[in-house]
């Protein structure tokens, strides 16, 4: 179902009564739509979690990625995204799945902000998914801090899901992740999105059925 957060920001929620763990999906750069949404429902009924995402870019009219503007007005508007803002909602929508523990993932931007919320002391385990280890300069702003610095007070454990021709995640961003403790999975051959979009060319079903075993059970503990 569609909520409000206290923020004003708009999210889903696909609840589950009694549930013990919830979950919180951070989009990638394209904000929150119908993919995210099923997503929610899908975790949820496969695991009997509360699962919920929100929107990143919110009260803001950007073009789509059907429009040739769409990825430079979005690169703009997360230069202008503050950690605290978006943060907040993510720790919010924790607070709307009202199950006792929760985790985190995210794709792409929202990868980056996954690792980002590791910091936090609000989740319990984060999974990002081809998520930026250092903030790419075009999308960096004043109240934005480095993911790896955010990483470096984590309290939840951290999986990286990475595919190996994804420029946007270089061996040396990787290796700096696997010092700082968070466990890397790496698909060869893959490229970026791969796991979360079918309908992107670089979607590999395979390799995204078992991406997707393993972050849950990251997840669950297991």
């Amino acid at each position: 179902m569609e909520i409000v957060l206290p923020s004003g920001t708009a999210a889903y929620l696909a609840a589950t009564t009694g549930a013990e763990r919830g979950l919180v999906i951070i989009p990638d750069i394209w904000g929150l739509r119908p993919l995210f949404a099923e997503m929610c429902h899908t975790i949820a009924s496969h695991t009997g979690w509360s699962v919920a995402s929100f929107e990143p870019f919110p009260g803001q009219d950007l073009a789509g990625a059907e429009s040739p503007d769409g990825l430079a007005e979005r690169s703009v508007a997360i230069a202008a995204t503050t950690d605290a803002a978006l943060l907040g909602d993510a720790i919010a929508t924790a607070d709307a799945t009202a199950a006792p523990v929760v985790g985190i993932i995210g794709f792409c931007m929202g990868g980056m902000y996954a690792l980002k919320a590791a910091g936090t002391d609000r989740f319990d385990a984060s999974v990002a998914f081809y998520g930026m280890v250092r903030h790419p300069p075009h999308w960096s702003g004043p109240q934005q801090e480095q993911p790896l610095d955010c990483l470096a007070r984590r309290t939840a454990r951290v999986m990286a899901v990475v595919g190996t021709e994804d420029h946007w995640t270089p061996p040396e961003d990787l290796a700096a992740l696997e010092n700082a403790g968070v466990t890397v999975v790496s698909y060869a051959g893959a490229d970026h999105g791969f796991v979360h979009d079918p309908s992107r060319p670089a979607h590999r079903a395979d390799d995204a059925a078992d991406a997707w075993d393993r972050a849950l059970a990251f997840l669950s503990g297991q």
